[in-house]
């Protein structure tokens, strides 16, 4: 695996997706890859994100290579915004490890690759790792409490709110590092491109 950008964020729906694929779409000269990672709770199948009865040991994960562009679904629109491929990864909760050596092999001659990610920073460290935050959105995940101070820079949406209405969350990693205040519907500025470029070379 050559160069790697990972994208995070606190909470699901924040704009992750959106960030990453204007990532993309302001770089295609880079002819990226992009990986969307969804780990799914208790019931639901990796397989195929369906309900699911299996147990613990069966459809551990799923690595599916995107076709489409029709933009409908994550990884169709890292396509649609000028990625080289895009694939899906399905596991089940806390076993992205089982997924990570099918992972490594299947990305190993790529050059440039961007994860939409926060649990991959416990296996790799990137060349460029984003966390996305809206302090108007309360839930903040375990895994970005884990890893937010790993963060290169931080991309905060614009809100009339100055501080976050998170409990137990301390922005003193932040100190320091860059911050970029960032608006739907790109969530990244050019000063965000400058940046990835400048940690990619």
């Amino acid at each position: 695996m050559g160069k790697i950008v990972v994208v995070g964020g606190h909470s699901r729906n924040i704009g992750k997706t959106s960030a990453v694929a204007h990532i993309i779409s302001a770089t295609q000269e880079l002819n990226w890859t992009a990986v969307k990672i969804t780990q799914f709770g208790h019931g639901i199948c990796s397989i195929n994100g369906k309900d699911c009865h299996c147990s613990t040991e069966e459809h551990r994960f799923a690595i599916q290579q995107e076709q489409d562009r029709s933009g409908e679904t994550d990884s169709s629109r890292f396509l649609v915004a000028g990625a080289k491929k895009s694939f899906w990864v399905r596991t089940k909760q806390g076993m992205l490890f089982e997924a990570m050596p099918s992972l490594r092999q299947l990305l190993s001659k790529d050059e440039y690759v961007i994860f939409e990610s926060n649990s991959l920073m416990r296996f790799l460290r990137p060349n460029v790792y984003l966390v996305l935050l809206d302090y108007a959105v309360l839930d903040f995940k375990p895994s970005v409490k884990q890893f937010i101070d790993l963060a290169d820079a931080y991309l905060v949406v614009k809100r009339d709110q100055e501080r976050p209405v998170w409990q137990g969350v301390s922005l003193k990693p932040m100190t320091g590092k860059p911050v970029f205040e960032v608006a739907p519907p790109e969530y990244i500025t050019p000063e965000t491109v400058k940046f990835v470029r400048d940690h990619l070379r």
